[in-house]
């Protein structure tokens, strides 16, 4: 017993030894470094997660920018660049910097007050330009404030439940900020304003080079488009105030209004000039003759969800460049009414509506001639002629499909040809033909275009009783760079003329793809 006693301090002796040997204690400070920087990646992982986890949730605000609300938001990217998304056109995208930030700007909504204020305040007209550099300043300083709170809150978050401790999510957190000010710093530091001119074009947009010419003329030509955007809702505001000066006409509350509109062309401006028609006039419902879209693609079918924002029905019939798919995108419209070859009654008026038989987008499909066209038309007034009760008004995008109604109904709607005109046929049908509502769409910045195609739209006024046309108010408002404003009432002489239909009837041709065409199913992005 006392043997072992006396051992054993030799043994702790020993043992100590073999403990303190360099290789040992090497080997136990490597594993708290591995320790230590298993801990510092494990942060910084909880700040990547973290941080962008809090920015995909957070980091967005709402700035308005003149008189529209545009949504920023900044989220990371491997490639640095700024995009410009302008529903449902497509995005634009610029190579602006070369940090790993994507930022982006959406166009939210119009505000049709602020619009009218700047409209009405020649000197707010003359500084927009220094007012939207200062609104998108102020815009871009609260994104990255908000971005830093997100980001921060998003790290701290994640450091805490993955490791249960407040000093690691502490520094969670503070590596985040770190890395979102390094990526900030990146990005004024690299900032280049010339990238503007390069622009990289995505959905409908990937045509606008070719149909809005070079990004150049584009660029030139920014600063009048952008003058005209800005007055273009205030001239429709003070359209209304102009009819007092109109010959009279003895309208009260049970008349009729219809807002007619037409080859709108997938302009995005066209909505605010309906909706503010359609406010100041009180009208009952509108009527669309057709070219909604410019290329009858998917994409442009998002375009059709604007006619729901209207609080009144909206009757519609497809154009030439309209698909069979932007016509079940209309028809999804709680308040659309689409006329295929149909009859249909709404506030108070029997329409008879039907598609165009053509397709042109699509250079592969074989589309009827003029005399298919005419002959397709002929067939149609055949078969209103025998409605009961009778059709009150027709509406065919092209009048060379309408010339066959001449007798059969009292008025026909029609566009297609972008330049508005009206006549009274001898028969007692007055043929109404519809300028463009979206200023012919994309065609309107074509630099080399000889003069700019002017916004068209009219309020036709019809008694409750006849359901005949007793007035109508032209409304007229300049295009491209232009800030005219025009409204012109006419008065109808004889409102209950008698129809005397057309001698000899007219008689359906044969044409060679058969008495009526195929519905234009095809997308084809062909322009």
């Amino acid at each position: 017993m006392f043997a072992r006693l006396r051992s054993t301090p030799r043994s702790l002796y020993e043992s100590a030894r073999r403990w303190s040997r360099p290789r040992v204690l090497a080997a136990g400070l490597a594993r708290v470094r591995r320790g230590r920087a298993w801990r510092a990646a494990a942060v910084l992982a909880a700040a990547l997660l973290g941080g962008w986890l809090g920015l995909a949730l957070g980091g967005q605000v709402m700035t308005p920018v003149g008189p529209a609300d545009v949504n920023l938001s900044v989220a990371p990217s491997w490639r640095g660049e700024t995009v410009v998304n302008v529903a449902p056109l497509g995005k634009l995208g610029f190579d602006t910097h070369v940090a790993p930030l994507r930022f982006e700007a959406t166009i939210s909504e119009i505000r049709l007050a602020a619009a009218q204020e700047l409209f009405e305040n020649p000197d707010a007209i003359n500084r927009l330009a220094d007012s939207i550099g200062a609104d998108v300043r102020r815009g871009v300083i609260h994104l990255f404030v908000r971005a830093a709170v997100v980001a921060v809150a998003g790290a701290g978050i994640a450091g805490l439940v993955l490791f249960r401790s407040w000093r690691r999510a502490g520094w969670s957190a503070l590596t985040a900020l770190g890395l979102l000010a390094a990526a900030g710093t990146g990005t004024v530091g690299t900032f280049n304003p010339n990238a503007i001119s390069e622009p990289r074009y995505t959905g409908l947009l990937a045509g606008a080079p070719q149909v809005v010419g070079s990004a150049e003329d584009v660029v030139n030509r920014f600063s009048e488009y952008r003058a005209q955007l800005a007055t273009l809702v205030g001239n429709v505001s003070r359209l209304y105030e102009a009819t007092s000066t109109l010959p009279v006409y003895d309208e009260d509350d049970t008349t009729i209004r219809v807002l007619h509109v037409s080859d709108i062309h997938l302009n995005p401006a066209a909505w605010n000039v309906i909706r503010s028609l359609s406010e100041q006039f009180q009208v009952d419902l509108i009527v669309d003759s057709g070219d909604l879209t410019d290329r009858g693609s998917a994409a442009e079918d998002a375009f059709a969800d604007e006619i729901a924002r209207l609080d009144v029905p909206y009757v519609w019939i497809r154009g030439n460049h309209d698909s069979m798919g932007t016509q079940r995108a209309v028809q999804d419209q709680p308040n659309a009414v689409v006329l295929d070859d149909e009859i249909a009654e709404v506030g108070g008026l029997r329409f008879y509506g039907a598609g165009d038989p053509r397709f042109t987008p699509d250079r592969a499909r074989e589309n009827p001639d003029d005399a298919a066209v005419a002959a397709i038309g002929a067939g149609q007034a055949a078969s209103v002629a025998e409605a009961d009760p009778p059709v009150d008004v027709a509406i065919l995008h092209d009048p060379l499909q309408a010339q066959a109604f001449s007798g059969e109904v009292p008025l026909v709607l029609s566009g297609h040809g972008h330049r508005r005109w009206t006549r009274l046929d001898d028969t007692g049908t007055r043929f109404f033909v519809q300028g463009s509502t979206g200023g012919a769409g994309l065609r309107g910045l074509d630099p080399g275009a000889d003069r700019p195609t002017p916004y068209a739209a009219s309020v036709l006024y019809f008694d409750p009783e006849s359901r005949r046309l007793q007035a109508w108010d032209d409304v007229t408002l300049g295009g491209l760079g232009l800030t005219s404003a025009q409204i012109e009432r006419h008065i109808e002489a004889d409102p209950d003329r008698a129809l005397t239909p057309a001698s000899p009837p007219p008689t359906p041709a044969t044409s060679p793809s058969g008495a009526t065409a195929p519905p234009p199913e095809s997308r084809s992005p062909s322009p």
